[in-house]
Parts: C-alpha cells; sequence; structure tokens
C-alpha cells in the first residue's frame, strides 16, 4: 500500500502594513519625483504668475481704470495655479499604470488607497507652496488685501480644500486614460473652468446664455468665497456652495478613483 502524502502547506499570508506606514512611504516616494521633476513646479508656479502680470497690466486698465482690478484677479490666478499644479497629478498616476508599477504594489501587503494618498498630499503640499509665492508676487504687484487673521485662515482652507477635491479628480482622470498624454489632455477640460468664472470679470458682464453656465458651476462660488475672505467683505450663500462643491467633488474622486484602480490595476 502507497504511503500517504501530505498536501502541501498553503504559503502563510503577509500581514498588511498596519497604521498610516504605507501612506507615509508613497508620500514620500511621490514628494522625492516632485523635486526631481522640477520643470512641473516651475510651469505650475510661472504659468499663473505670467497671466497674472497680463492681466493686470495688458487687460486690467481696460477692464478697471481706477487701477484696483489686480485685487479683483488674485483669487482667480490662486485657483489657476491650483489647477496647473494639481493637473501633474494625474500625469505621475497615469505614468505609474502605464509602467506597471500599480501591479507591483498591489501584491504588497499595502492598501490600494495609499498609492493614490501618497500622489494626492505630495500634491497638496506642493500646491500650496505653489500658490503661497503666487500670492507674494500678488503682493509685489499690489495686491492689497484687508482679510483679518481668520479671514486668512478661511481663505487658505478653502484653497486647501479645493485643491484636495481637484487633485483626487486628476488622480482619477490618470486612472482613467490611457497613457499620459491623455490624462493631460483630460485634465485641460477641468482646468478652463476658471476662464467661464467670476475669475477675470464679473459675471453680469457676460452674455445672458453664459452667465447662467458661469453662475452654477463650481469655481465661481470658490472663488467669491476667498475673494470675500481676502478683501474683508461679508460672506453669503456663495461660501456654502464653495464648500459644498468641494466636499462633492472629493467624495465623487475618491470613490470613483477606488472603483478605477480595483478595476484596471493588474489587467494589461
Amino acid at each position: 500500500m502507497s504511503a500517504l502524502t501530505s498536501a502541501p502547506a498553503a504559503p502563510a499570508l503577509r500581514p498588511r502594513i498596519g497604521g498610516l506606514t504605507a501612506e507615509r512611504v508613497f508620500l514620500g516616494r511621490s514628494l522625492r519625483h516632485s523635486l526631481r521633476d522640477g520643470e512641473s513646479l516651475l510651469m505650475a508656479i510661472m504659468l499663473p504668475v505670467l497671466l497674472m502680470l497680463m492681466f493686470t497690466y495688458v487687460f486690467g486698465g481696460a477692464i478697471d481704470p481706477s487701477g484696483g482690478y489686480v485685487d479683483y484677479v488674485v483669487p482667480g490666478i490662486i485657483l489657476l495655479c491650483a489647477g496647473f499644479g494639481a493637473s501633474s497629478t494625474a500625469v505621475y498616476v497615469a505614468s505609474d499604470m502605464k509602467a506597471g508599477i500599480i501591479d507591483r504594489f498591489r501584491t504588497m501587503p499595502v492598501r490600494a488607497s495609499a498609492v493614490l494618498t501618497g500622489h494626492v498630499i505630495a500634491s497638496l503640499l506642493r500646491n500650496l507652496v505653489a500658490t503661497g509665492l503666487v500670492v507674494c508676487v500678488a503682493l509685489l504687484v499690489g495686491f492689497r488685501p484687508t482679510a483679518d487673521v481668520w479671514g486668512w485662515i478661511g481663505a487658505v482652507g478653502m484653497i486647501a480644500l479645493w485643491i484636495l477635491a481637484i487633485t483626487y479628480l486628476f488622480a482619477a482622470l490618470g486612472l482613467a486614460s490611457g497613457s499620459p498624454e491623455g490624462a493631460n489632455a483630460y485634465g485641460f477640460i477641468i482646468l478652463f473652468l476658471p476662464y467661464l468664472s467670476s475669475a477675470f470679470v464679473p459675471v453680469g458682464t457676460m452674455p445672458e446664455w453664459l452667465q447662467w453656465v458661469a453662475e452654477n458651476q463650481p469655481v465661481t462660488p470658490i472663488i467669491e468665497t476667498i475673494r470675500r475672505l481676502l478683501m474683508g467683505t461679508p460672506l453669503d450663500a456663495q461660501a456654502w456652495w464653495g464648500i459644498g462643491w468641494c466636499l462633492a467633488i472629493l467624495v465623487f474622486a475618491v470613490a470613483w478613483g477606488g472603483w478605477l484602480f480595483r478595476r484596471k490595476a493588474g489587467r494589461r
């Protein structure tokens, strides 16, 4: 009678990394990539600054002959800066997907969300620094905010919430696109939104059909909230609309990005 052979033991599962260790690792990785890609960071700062100088010195006299146009345009430039900086997240994520590095991460005992979280938090930190530099340049060209300490805290909080929401959305676009080039093209649609808002001119000066679009898209209430906070004027319902839009975009982007990550990663 042949001897019974025992079945091979199943390999032990590696314990999942606990706490926020994975997030810290991927955050460090994304920050290192940002420092190595100095051109993207430089362009994310230079483009909004050049637009601010152009609108202030070329168009500002025609729009507001009193010379106060710089106070009006800076909040819109700040959101443009956030958009330019966040758009690079879509390219980074799409590059990771194309290179197959995401598939390698999936074989490790880490949460799938940690990969996107690293990209998003690194982009948030990078964009806050870029926004601070843009505000410094705005002060040099005549921007004179009248906000108190709480107004500045509220404005920075609103800017950070918008950056967080739009960066998660760009990260999801990076997962949805088939290549870094496609991610860059899709992101252009989002970057165009500030031009159809109150960023550069009051909504009331636009054609009637365009006023409805400008008033009912996310960027206008966010810009108006930042503008009121920085200039020390009373807030109205626009602030709640701005916060609501940011939270809605953030929830949608996180859910969509998680679904895309589970669906696309590992399918080559």
